[in-house]
């Protein structure tokens, strides 16, 4: 297993090599040169080229590729004399230094790559210094100076004498209540920030530095965004710090939406799902998501559930840990509204009185039953097919009602009509399915329950057969509404709530397809066919939406 530690570590050097190759760097030769992260960094880099050509708007200009700035120290820089380095990331570099003028002390930080910065990475760095000098927080680190030396820009900071978080953690997880005391700090220097429209979305245990007194201090916006600039637009564009955060976000402490854009907007609950993961590591020593590469921690990210906190340390009170897995909701509607919430959340456990995550109110629990899940957006690649296959079914009934009406008593043309007509139907359907576009894994997984559902309504009538002449020609009419229930039910596990709806409908069909044996195989082609039609009908206009907003489509 990797340590928290070891995978930080790989993820910054990761995040560095992305930098370079959005620079317009040599992939093959960056491989080489770093064997060991030769593997994720081409399953990375070829992530980032498909995001790209999802979003090939948020393609960033290419600069090219210069050597770092590494001057020895100590050295003289314009008023500050650099004594050390304290650290870097993937494009800056941090020194203690001292302020000749003042005689004071700070942290000074300049741009990785120094003179030959690009544009985009002088954007991101003015960026970062106008959205902290728009926070006034005791729990945020204070950016004193911004300016240029020599060609290199640079800013100060207040210089916190301390560890990082991420430091303090090798020696183990904190007590549940040195936690929750500082999280909730921490969560409350967020909220501010969010109050004067900045977005973190890089918050992890190596951006949160400790004092003497242990005190929490927010630090390193460089992947920050401003979610209201007063202009409109950040200077440098605001669409390249976008991809920023995306693709350099570390993999461990993204949330779903910051990984893949299909998952929902970035705001202010991808920084309360980044300050859930980091009360789990603080919890439990260790990340909610580990794997041998950051790939595969991306793709838990996406699609796994973490394991309960408990499970890795049975001293985690159970309100601490529920309190962990709201913020870690796959959905940002059912995490906590604001890192204010989950602060008064966590001040609350600390008083020991009742939290908000543990109040049930009967009509939330209806409507996230009904809500889509995280494999939701794939439902925009079948709207338009569940469309036809909805007049399909209602075709293939009405033809077998004709039969029945036509006094046709042999089951065996039923089991070619019902056999022939859905598997050719099928085979159709799955070509056109891939021809518009990759098909993802969850996508193959409904195509099986699809398939079996398939399978056993044909079987119905092979039954039929079998049983005959003890069995009259379609009788088992309300076990294909039961089958097509059970079908609507694995999808709203699969894909959204909403198939319950559906799946209840198929249900209570079975009474009046029961009472009603001469008109039951219409009754059951209407439900089916609606079932299918009506989320097919707005998932196909979605993709439209999106298409269009993505000019894709002629508006």
């Amino acid at each position: 297993m990797v340590s928290s530690v070891d995978s930080s570590g790989r993820d910054e050097r990761l995040a560095d090599l992305l930098d370079r190759l959005d620079r317009g760097g040599d992939l093959a030769a960056l491989c080489a040169d770093h064997p060991d992260l030769a593997d994720e960094l081409r399953q990375l880099w070829a992530t980032v080229e498909v995001a790209r050509h999802l979003h090939p708007a948020a393609r960033p200009t290419p600069a090219a590729s210069a050597p770092p700035l590494s001057p020895a120290l100590p050295r003289p820089f314009g008023d500050y004399d650099l004594q050390e380095e304290l650290g870097r990331g993937g494009m800056g570099v941090v020194y203690r230094a001292r302020q000749r003028s003042l005689g004071r002390v700070v942290a000074l930080k300049t741009i990785l790559r120094g003179e030959a910065a690009s544009a985009d990475e002088l954007a991101r760095f003015e960026a970062e210094a106008r959205a902290v000098a728009r926070l006034d927080h005791p729990n945020i680190v204070p950016i004193y100076e911004a300016g240029s030396t020599d060609g290199v820009a640079y800013l100060t900071m207040r210089h916190v004498v301390g560890p990082t978080l991420a430091q303090r953690l090798k020696a183990g997880p904190l007590r549940a209540t040195d936690a929750a005391r500082l999280l909730a700090r921490v969560a409350r220097a967020i909220h501010h920030a969010h109050g004067q429209g900045v977005l973190h979305r890089d918050l992890k245990p190596s951006n949160i530095l400790l004092d003497e007194a242990g005190a929490p201090h927010v630090t390193d916006f460089g992947l920050a965004k401003r979610v209201h600039p007063p202009n409109g637009t950040e200077p440098g564009g605001d669409r390249a710090l976008t991809l920023s955060g995306n693709i350099l976000g570390t993999p461990a402490y993204m949330a779903p939406e910051q990984a893949s854009g299909r998952r929902g907007s970035v705001g202010p609950a991808s920084d309360v799902y980044a300050l859930g993961v980091i009360l789990y590591e603080v919890l439990t020593g260790r990340p909610p998501f580990q794997a041998a590469s950051s790939m595969d921690v991306l793709l838990m990210v996406l699609d796994q559930d973490p394991v309960r906190p408990s499970l890795l340390n049975p001293t985690v009170a159970r309100g601490l840990e529920l309190i962990c897995l709201k913020c870690l909701q796959k959905q940002p509607d059912l995490r906590y509204a604001s890192a204010e919430a989950l602060a008064r959340d966590l001040e609350a456990f600390l008083a020991g009185e009742p939290l908000a995550v543990e109040s049930v109110n009967i009509f939330d629990v209806f409507n996230r039953a009904l809500r889509d899940t995280p494999n939701a957006f794939v439902l925009e690649n079948w709207g338009l097919l569940w469309m036809i296959h909805s007049a399909t079914v209602l075709l293939l009934c009405i033809a077998t009602a004709a039969m029945k009406w036509g006094h046709v008593e042999a089951p065996v043309w039923y089991l070619l009509l019902w056999g022939v007509g859905l598997v050719a139907w099928g085979a159709v359907f799955w070509n056109l399915r891939k021809r518009g576009g990759p098909v993802l894994a969850i996508e193959r997984h409904v195509a099986h329950v699809w398939a079996g559902a398939v399978m056993a309504t044909i079987g119905v009538f092979l039954i039929e057969l079998l049983l005959q002449p003890k069995l009259p020609v379609l009788t088992l009419t309300p076990v294909l509404a039961a089958i097509a229930g059970i079908t609507f039910t694995v999808k709203a596990g699969m894909l959204s709530g909403e198939f319950y709806l559906a799946a209840a409908a198929e249900y209570l069909a079975v009474i009046p397809i029961c009472l009603y044996p001469d008109y039951g195989v219409l009754l059951f082609g209407v439900v089916t066919a609606l079932c299918f039609f009506v989320p097919g009908l707005k998932y196909h206009r979605l993709r439209r939406q999106r298409l269009r907003g993505e000019g894709g489509l002629s508006t």
